[in-house]
């Protein structure tokens, strides 16, 4: 039998080490499904419950691999569904390979069912590389040339490919005219700034007082080589939350996460350094930078498009992260005064000290930093975390202690909600053999995780390690937006919008086979969390928490918020009214043009 156009894409894509392709089904791409069963399914065909979360695990599995992560549709309604994980994608710069089909190339233009334009819709997601193979030729460069983009450039691609053309033979460009050859390989390569450029960046380290490192994603294969700047420049070190792994917070000097869902720490570091090093990050909230002109700056940057953007840097070193630091580290003197970096480990001990009280307080029923708080200490230290985007996020960036290998992530820059449990699929994929633990509001939850655990469940016997545990803030309100309304729009809550249905999430994980547990007391929630930590099958832990607890900014007064909090509590039967009402006017003091604004909004 001759080599099909969809032999020929499997059997590349194997050729360029892809192992995992996350996908659904459609005629769009028949010819490719036929192609798998030839294959004997190599590369593995994972099955989601919808595009957009087969395009969520493809960018989990490339964030916790460092590999190529792979989606496929159909035409039409699948390249569709596709859209919201390849932004994700995008705005994280994470390399995936989106391979659509389209209607026949005899019926394009003639309003055919599933038709869409596809460029038009994929041209801005995947701008950086996305064509439409017409004719077998032009399929090994059209193939390579999106693979070695979508590495290169940290970001999405697409290949478009007709359904009629997935069944042609397959016939490879010859030595002619207006043919395009390719070649496979794709050596390593390391971009490092000039000699001249380090030694003025070492001049501006070397000359500051107080100097605070900020580190990104972009920082996450030079842990050892940020440990010893910071050990040498007397630093404090913040975290951007897609780099929360990329330090150890069981370093005394590193303050946590940065910005609104971030730490009084981070917040004071900022406002008192006189030396900022950014490091691999474009965390894009500049009002919790420096004050322009307060401090000084270096920035270390892989990609030129992108350095430069947050703060006015005076040296942006375009290069890798770790090869930077190598050869930046021995221009750098040693900093004999220590005071700077003791009043900043200091102040993180006090912060430490004051999450651990505010976890602390009682809730009706549970306080859901006591939930997070419980959690982070029986985390295995190779556990890999998902967080999904809303109130929960502020307890992963605050309440979660990175040690160990562990590794953590979330939709950072799109901030969209539903990743949570593809990503900790995705993650499931590439470590098999290592705990995952994905965080979920009950919003994200009914929104796209419940679908997903019977993917987990189809799944979970191939696993080395079958513990995938998804901890669910129940509290029947989508909490982020209500708190947003309440800071910023003067609105206690809109209903119609908020509440959203009660559902039993550990009965339904029960259901369909998983282990399901429900917390109901604040005592209660350890043991779940133990239980589920040793279960043999995914788990779903659900927690009943108090949507009256406030994610706070982190430059508020915390204490005389706590003294707010709790006189409000012993004082008032109506509790959760009292204490939304008393949190929201002590907010609102220290967000713009409050009478204690110092520097931060969302």
């Amino acid at each position: 039998m001759s080599e099909k156009v969809s032999d020929y894409i499997l059997a590349r894509l194997r050729e360029w080490d892809v192992e995992r392709v996350f996908g659904y089904p459609g005629d769009g791409i028949n010819g490719l499904q036929a192609a798998w069963e030839r294959a004997k399914d190599r590369p593995r065909f994972i099955q989601a419950r919808h595009e957009e979360m087969a395009a969520f695990e493809a960018v989990g599995y490339a964030k916790f691999s460092g590999r190529l992560g792979v989606c496929v549709a159909t035409s039409g309604p699948g390249a569709i569904h596709l859209l919201n994980g390849l932004y994700d994608a995008k705005l994280d710069h994470v390399p995936v390979l989106a391979v659509v089909g389209q209607t026949a190339r005899t019926a394009m233009g003639g309003s055919y069912q599933q038709e869409v334009d596809l460029h038009t819709l994929f041209k801005d997601v995947c701008s950086d590389f996305l064509e439409m193979v017409t004719v077998p030729e032009q399929l090994p460069n059209v193939l390579d040339r999106a693979i070695r983009t979508a590495y290169a450039r940290r970001a999405p691609t697409a290949v478009i490919i007709p359904a009629d053309v997935q069944e042609l033979d397959y016939s490879p460009p010859t030595h002619s005219f207006k043919m395009v050859p390719s070649s496979l390989d794709r050596s390593g390569w390391q971009a490092v700034p000039s000699q001249e450029a380090l030694q003025r960046a070492a001049e501006v380290l070397n000359s500051g007082e107080k100097v605070a490192i900020l580190a990104g994603q972009g920082a996450a294969g030079a842990r050892q080589e940020v440990e010893q700047t910071a050990e040498l420049l007397g630093a404090g070190a913040a975290k951007a939350l897609l780099g929360k792994d990329v330090l150890s917070d069981q370093l005394p000097y590193v303050t946590g996460a940065i910005g609104l869902l971030g730490t009084r720490p981070s917040y004071e570091l900022m406002r008192d350094c006189d030396t900022l090093l950014t490091i691999g990050s474009n965390f894009p909230y500049s009002q919790f930078l420096p004050d322009f002109g307060s401090a000084r700056g270096v920035q270390i940057e892989l990609d030129p498009h992108m350095a430069g953007l947050r703060y006015p840097y005076e040296v942006n070193l375009i290069g890798d992260s770790r090869a930077t630091l190598q050869r930046l580290l021995p221009l750098l003197r040693r900093k004999e005064k220590r005071a700077w970096q003791e009043a900043v480990i200091k102040g993180v001990k006090r912060w430490h000290e004051v999450m651990e009280r505010r976890a602390a307080v009682s809730a009706d029923p549970v306080n859901p930093e006591h939930v997070a708080r419980v959690l982070s200490p029986q985390l295995p230290e190779d556990t890999i975390l998902t967080s999904d985007s809303g109130s929960v996020a502020n307890w992963y960036a605050r309440h979660i202690e990175m040690r160990g290998t562990m590794r953590g992530s979330l939709s950072g820059t799109l901030a969209t909600m539903g990743p949570g449990v593809p990503y900790a699929i995705g993650a499931k994929f590439a470590h098999p053999g290592r705990p995952v633990v994905a965080l979920v509001g009950d919003g994200a939850m009914q929104m796209n995780g419940m679908a997903e655990l019977i993917t987990a469940m189809k799944y979970y016997r191939q696993w080395e390690d079958p513990r995938l545990v998804v901890g669910v803030w129940n509290n029947q309100d989508l909490n982020q937006v209500t708190w947003e309304m309440r800071a910023m729009s003067g609105s206690p809550q809109f209903l119609p919008s908020q509440q959203i249905p009660d559902v039993s999430y550990a009965a339904f994980a029960r259901q369909i086979g998983l282990v399901g547990i429900r917390v109901e007391r604040p005592e209660e929630v350890a043991d779940a969390w133990r239980e589920a930590l040793a279960a043999d099958r995914p788990a779903v832990v659900e927690v009943l928490t108090d949507p009256a607890v406030p994610p706070i900014p982190p430059h508020a007064d915390w204490d005389q918020i706590e003294a707010t909090a709790a006189s409000i509590i012993k004082g008032d039967t109506d509790r959760k009214g009292m204490i939304r009402q008393g949190v929201k006017a002590k907010i609102q003091e220290f967000l713009p043009g409050g009478p204690k604004h110092s520097g931060g909004s969302s």
